[in-house]
């Protein structure tokens, strides 16, 4: 059969063709015919098409024997550099530190044991904008919850926010009322985990944050709030802006809440401008750190993350690589492996690195920074209803003066005494706390 044109008028197929052929009454009774034929035809490889788009399909992960051998054989074969040559953190990962990684990742750590953990969870596959997205999805049995849309960022994963999934959706087996429960999805980012990975360029965070809607939207829900941290706060900031209807207000742990010309002098910088509190001097230092010496990482992957070959090949080097993202997180770290474990566990830290070493997205998570366009501190102008938790050890705690300016519709701000830069790991119960919390008035 010959396909029909999609643009092709109806009013083609009323032209008969040359020779005798049939009559007028006859060829009316044709063209009808061939009009509904047309739109059948016309309809029916969209229909086709979409229902194929928008399907959601379970998912599993079950990384083979294989895999696992050689990312062991990897391990062991690890060629080392000599030892830094000084007393602290300030030249990079430590020796000691990797090796005490290597060492328990090589003898002691079972991926099974996550892989379990995961595979116990209802997780599904759907296809937005030509590419797969993976993303967890819990109902809870109560009423009336609220849905809660929670986007990871980089170095993290699905694995970071495992911890506060059962406190959200089952709140009264962790200290909470009926009245708290929440439905949680969390999304895997685009070429990170278990989602596909980009072949074009274009997924920037506006990009995922209008597919995260498509993602609720197809969920079913009619309302939903937003979080997020790292990525996932610049993500959920990009929501905001967005503001659909359905979103009643969004949560961030990493808030884009410093002033310009502030974040123009930290980055120079330039010594801390006049007329700063105390609270606004500290946060100040944060970023002036930050910017001096924790960026090497985020500017290789912007301008040249292809040429991080290694993240593929070793995952030693991936572990090294993922692990200094910066100074406060990476400090405890290197607590975890020399036997003082504080908010993370040794295996938490390494289901989250065995997953991009499972999944090969070390290369294909770094292109994100090559995407964005957006400065990950400044104010996006979100117009909808925003709560912020400030933990101490993120990059810079931020001041309740600068949020305020940031977010006009600023209705829930937590300082924290304790947490860092990944607060649904380490802090889980801080985290699940302010989110009851700051979406209690809005439900």
């Amino acid at each position: 059969m010959t396909a029909i044109e999609p643009g092709l008028p109806v009013a083609a197929f009323d032209t008969p063709g040359p020779g005798p052929g049939p009559s007028r009454i006859a060829r009316r009774r044709l063209s009808r015919v061939a009009r509904v034929v047309a739109l059948v035809l016309l309809a029916a490889p969209c229909h086709a098409q979409s229902a194929a788009d928008t399907a959601i399909r379970p998912f599993h992960f079950h990384a083979t024997d294989e895999q696992l051998a050689d990312l062991h054989r990897r391990i062991v074969a690890t060629r080392w550099p000599e030892r830094e040559t000084v007393s602290d953190q300030s030249q990079g990962v430590q020796l000691a530190t990797m090796q005490a990684l290597a060492k328990y990742w090589a003898a002691g750590y079972d991926w099974r044991k996550c892989e379990a953990k995961l595979n116990a969870l209802p997780m599904f596959v759907t296809k937005i904008d030509g590419l797969d997205i993976q993303f967890i999805h819990v109902r809870s049995k109560e009423k009336n919850a609220l849905p809660l849309l929670i986007t990871h960022g980089w170095p993290g994963s699905i694995s970071e926010q495992l911890k506060i999934i059962d406190p959200l959706t089952n709140p009264t087996a962790h200290g909470g009322t009926a009245a708290d429960a929440f439905d949680v999805v969390i999304p895997s980012m685009p070429g990170y985990g278990f989602s596909g990975k980009p072949t074009a360029t274009g997924w920037d965070p506006p990009h995922i944050a209008r597919a995260w809607v498509v993602l609720m939207k197809r969920l079913g829900y009619t309302k939903f709030a937003a979080q997020g941290g790292d990525w996932g706060a610049l993500i959920t900031d990009q929501i905001g802006v967005l503001a659909p209807p359905e979103l009643i207000g969004i949560h961030t742990n990493m808030p884009g809440a410093v002033p310009p010309d502030i974040d123009k002098a930290a980055f120079a910088g330039a010594p801390a401008p006049a007329g700063l509190s105390a609270e606004e001097a500290g946060a100040y230092e944060q970023l002036a750190f930050f910017y001096k010496q924790g960026l090497g990482y985020a500017q290789e992957m912007k301008y040249r993350p292809q040429t991080l070959y290694a993240l593929a090949d070793s995952p030693v080097g991936l572990a090294a690589w993922m692990i200094d993202h910066d100074y406060r997180s990476y400090a405890l770290i290197a607590r975890v492996f020399d036997g003082k474990p504080e908010g993370l566990t040794r295996d938490d830290v390494l289901d989250n690195v065995t997953l991009y070493w499972l999944t090969n997205t070390g290369v294909s998570s770094a292109r994100l920074y090559a995407e964005n366009n957006a400065a990950f501190f400044a104010p996006k102008h979100v117009t909808v209803p925003v709560a912020v938790s400030a933990f101490p050890d993120e990059l810079y705690q931020a001041p309740r003066s600068w949020v305020e300016q940031a977010y006009p519709k600023l209705i829930y701000y937590n300082k924290r005494p304790k947490g860092g830069h990944f607060a649904a790991w380490e802090q889980p119960e801080f985290l699940v706390a302010d989110l009851r919390a700051a979406f209690r008035p809005l439900r």
